[in-house]
C-alpha cells in the first residue's frame, strides 16, 4: 500500500512540477493523473496494490471535502457579494457538463452499436 500511495503522490508531484515549470494553465494534479494514466497504459494493466489503495482513498473521499467546506464558511462575505455571478457560473457549467456528457455517451453508444452490427454480420457469413 505504501508503494502504491507513493506512486500516486509522485505522479501528482511530477504533474505539479511540470505545470509550474511550463507555466501551463492546468492544475498539477490533473497532469499528474494523466501521467499515471500513461504509466498504466505503458504497463498494460494496473496491479492489486494500486487498486486497493485507490479504492481506500475513494471510500474516504468525503473527508477531502472538509477543507473546501471550511473555506466556503470563511468566505461567506465574498460569496454574498458575488452570489449572482457564482450562481450563473454554476448553472452554466452544469448545463455544459451535462450536454457534453450526453453527446459523448451518444457517440460512444453509436460506435459500440456499429461494432456490434459488424460482428453480427461477420457471424452470419
Amino acid at each position: 500500500m505504501i508503494r502504491a500511495l507513493a506512486l500516486l503522490l509522485f505522479c501528482q508531484l511530477a504533474g505539479e512540477m511540470l505545470v509550474r515549470a511550463a507555466g501551463a494553465p492546468l492544475p498539477g494534479p490533473v497532469l499528474g493523473m494523466l501521467l499515471l494514466f500513461l504509466l498504466l497504459l505503458a504497463r498494460g494493466r494496473s496491479w492489486s496494490e494500486l487498486d486497493t489503495t485507490a479504492d481506500t482513498i475513494l471510500r474516504n473521499l468525503s473527508l477531502l471535502f472538509v477543507p473546501a467546506a471550511v473555506g466556503v464558511i470563511q468566505h461567506t462575505a465574498t460569496l454574498g457579494t458575488h452570489w449572482a455571478a457564482l450562481g450563473a457560473a454554476l448553472l452554466v457549467s452544469t448545463v455544459v457538463t451535462l450536454t457534453v456528457t450526453a453527446l459523448v455517451f451518444r457517440a460512444v453508444a453509436r460506435m459500440a452499436g456499429a461494432g456490434d452490427d459488424a460482428r453480427e454480420g461477420d457471424a452470419g457469413q
